[in-house]
């Protein structure tokens, strides 16, 4: 093979590479990584409470949904559960709620509910697929679907009580 020709195969497998490459680059750049965004259809799932109760979202049209994703190892999340919890006892009767632990063991989640006294619907994701076909990343992070099944808002932190109640506010049906 002559030295032009290898040449010019070496520059053709560099130009493919280089187009990989930047195409994956595009690619992920393009995607939104399946973070649900307001408007979307929230995904449905159904989850054990802690008190064997069973949720499922579908149950929920008609009714604002709050959830809220968290864990006992994050701060922000342990700052902001007696907000929720003393803003859920305002709308308790007008918007559900679920808090979703994502993937620790039951007994560590019953732990931290007990010492932080919480009163509101509480679930393990052991599987993280609740929180892997919502998206979520850090945590905290709060999805508020109406009372249609269309996602409202998504909101990643920490949240304050004035936010809670907005949230709150945000999703509360049209009687």
């Amino acid at each position: 093979m002559s030295k032009k020709r290898r040449t010019i195969t070496r520059l053709s497998i560099l130009l493919v590479i280089a187009g990989a490459i930047g195409y994956t680059f595009w690619a992920n750049y393009n995607s939104n990584n399946g973070v649900v965004r307001a408007g979307d259809s929230a995904v449905n799932f159904t989850l054990q409470e802690l008190n064997d109760e069973r949720f499922e979202l579908a149950q929920q049209e008609g009714k604002g949904v709050l959830i809220n994703f968290w864990g006992t190892f994050c701060e922000p999340c342990e700052r902001e559960m007696p907000h929720i919890e003393n803003t859920y006892q305002e709308y308790e009767d007008k918007v559900e709620t679920i808090a979703i632990n994502v993937n620790e063991a039951p007994l560590t989640v019953d732990s931290f509910v007990r010492r932080h006294q919480l009163s509101f619907p509480i679930a393990i994701d052991q599987r993280q697929e609740v929180t892997r076909a919502y998206g979520i990343g850090p945590l905290p992070a709060t999805v508020l679907v109406d009372e249609h099944g269309q996602v409202q808002r998504y909101h990643q932190g920490e949240l304050t009580e004035d936010m809670v109640r907005e949230f709150y506010e945000s999703i509360v049906p049209e009687s």
